[in-house]
């Protein structure tokens, strides 16, 4: 059973909005079917596609109904979505629970009542179980298509057991451990110079100190030159034989020139 397999059932929803909303929610996840029983609204309606943004397709490829029933009729496998304990004969799970209960062969829908007043008994009735998110026990309603992205992920995430691996565009390499200890020392020398690692008997732990502090933060190389710019612009060093050893050092001379076109050089008389 794939994301394709589930359908989204909203029943008698209110605002047009919302529609549009929960389209929006169930394509972020991949799920395409939308199926919508007794809109209470106009159908087809311009603000649901306002709403749904890139989502136009599930909402002009939606289902309508005329009955809870027909909508599931179906489907192997029913949940109902509600903020409210029921005094229905009905298995109730939370949605931390819900990929227990799914299975891997199954048509699955999931229905959602409308804004005012949530799904009647005779509609919670259809399902096989009550779904509850967990909430502030003093503020349990939740907007329709917040109910629905809940649900969205909880779904996408039982169909991606695989683990996800995001990667930056970043594209400067990290600077090497000896490209940092060879600024880190740099820095150093030029610090004793301006007499700054004083008192002598703390000079080891804040030579220490400036190294957790540089290594920690996994410089690239194109970090390492802004904070010698950075550093320069400050005036600790405002001398032009300081910044021509800095770009000898950590800087490929075929950038030199561009360097010092760049803002952040220092004025040097």
């Amino acid at each position: 059973m794939g994301l394709k397999n589930f359908h989204f059932i909203l029943a008698r929803p209110q605002m047009p909005e919302n529609i549009g909303a929960v389209a929006r929610a169930l394509k972020n996840f991949n799920i395409l079917n939308l199926r919508i029983v007794n809109p209470r609204c106009d159908w087809p309606n311009q603000k649901a596609l306002a709403t749904s943004v890139g989502a136009k397709d599930i909402l002009k490829s939606a289902k309508i109904y005329n009955s809870i029933d027909k909508s599931v009729g179906d489907l192997d496998l029913v949940f109902a979505s509600s903020s409210r304990i029921r005094k229905v004969n009905k298995k109730i799970i939370s949605i931390l629970d819900l990929e227990k209960k799914l299975g891997r062969n199954r048509k699955v829908g999931i229905i959602f009542g409308p804004e005012s007043s949530g799904l009647s008994n005779d509609e919670i009735n259809c399902a096989d179980y009550l779904v509850k998110i967990p909430t502030n026990d003093k503020f349990t309603s939740l907007n329709l298509s917040h109910s629905a992205i809940i649900f969205c992920f909880q779904i996408f995430k039982f169909f991606k057991k695989k683990k996800i691996v995001y990667r930056s565009s970043y594209k400067s390499s990290l600077a090497t451990k000896s490209q940092v200890n060879k600024f880190i020392n740099f820095i150093i020398d030029e610090l004793d110079k301006k007499g700054f690692l004083q008192p002598s008997d703390k000079r080891s732990s804040m030579i220490r100190n400036i190294n957790n502090i540089f290594h920690r933060m996994n410089l690239s190389e194109q970090e390492i030159r802004i904070l010698l710019g950075i550093f320069s612009t400050l005036n600790l060093l405002n001398n032009k034989s300081w910044i021509d050893k800095c770009i000898s050092l950590f800087i490929n001379p075929l950038y030199k020139n561009i360097i010092w076109q760049n803002d952040w050089r220092p004025n040097i008389k």
